[in-house]
């Protein structure tokens, strides 16, 4: 049997290298339909649970943790601050530990870069509305290392940084961002990304990580699934083990839920042909008609 395994956190903290993503759907009643299949996936075995204030599943989390019967401290459970909510860190931390009804989460994350504001982050138009005079990336980090120190988070970090969007962080950081969570697969192998936040102690956390069906079902993908006799999802979760990252997966149906948690060792002609295929493509998060994403340029996003 696959043991999945732990990566270290710049904390000494160990988080499961293979986690579960908890994204639900818009849909109140889809939300709210998640415990059934997080409670499977919690039996399954999965001990690293990923979610977020703005996918409105914490609670849902929350509530399979209780419903399975299994001890609180045996899980790693992610958070994030919404993008529209710097300014009010601790106040947002208190709402996302209610929503769950925890008493801490292990990891808590800035969401994304940007600011949207807070009342009403849409115009009429349903563009993106952007904070007037959002605090800076290093006065949010400061509010950051500040819940971290009250015992309510373990661990902080970011999510969807780029080396641009880190730097003015490190500039001032009194801790160092544990982890940076951002899309990765092999068609976006974020490579200069991974070199500099293993260079500054952060771990990379994997969201899309199997890169849906463009990946999947790319013929190299196919053609490296067929010799190990496992689907091109379980290739594509080895891959980042291979690379030291930790990879956010998920999936409603239980017999998939356990077998993206037994994962085959790629040999190293494998993980190069995998390596080949970046294309530097996003999949999950692209611009808009404006070329924007969520407000802002890529050049502002750094990507």
């Amino acid at each position: 049997m696959f043991i999945v395994p732990s990566v270290k956190l710049n904390s000494g903290a160990l988080v499961p290298a293979v986690g579960f993503g908890t994204w639900a759907g818009l849909s109140v009643q889809g939300r709210e339909a998640s415990i059934a299949w997080i409670l499977t996936a919690l039996k399954a075995g999965y001990r690293h649970i990923d979610t977020a204030q703005m996918y409105g599943t914490e609670h849902a989390v929350g509530e399979a943790i209780r419903q399975s019967g299994i001890p609180r401290e045996q899980f790693f459970v992610t958070t994030k601050l919404p993008w529209n909510h710097p300014g009010r860190v601790k106040e947002s931390l208190d709402e996302s530990l209610k929503n769950a009804g925890l008493d801490y989460y292990d990891l808590y994350l800035i969401h994304w870069p940007q600011v949207l504001a807070y009342e009403e982050p849409k115009n009429e138009d349903g563009s993106t509305k952007l904070a007037v005079n959002p605090p800076s990336l290093s006065e949010t980090w400061a509010e950051m290392e500040s819940v971290l120190a009250t015992g309510k988070v373990k661990n902080i970090g970011v999510s969807n940084f780029s080396i641009k969007t880190l730097e003015p962080i490190l500039k001032t950081a009194k801790v160092v961002p544990a982890v940076n969570q951002v899309e990765l697969h092999p068609y976006l192998a974020q490579n200069d990304l991974l070199a500099y936040c293993k260079d500054k102690g952060i771990a990379i956390a994997a969201y899309s990580s199997t890169g849906w069906a463009p990946v999947r079902n790319d013929p190299t993908m196919l053609a490296i699934a067929s010799k190990y006799g496992v689907s091109p999802a379980r290739i594509a979760l080895a891959w980042h083990l291979s690379r030291g990252t930790i990879a956010v997966t998920a999936s409603k149906n239980i017999e998939r839920q356990k077998e993206n948690k037994d994962l085959p060792t790629l040999a190293s002609e494998d993980i190069q042909a995998i390596n080949a295929l970046d294309k530097g493509q996003r999949l999950c998060k692209g611009p808009g008609p404006e070329g924007k994403i969520v407000g802002w340029t890529l050049e502002q996003l750094g990507w």
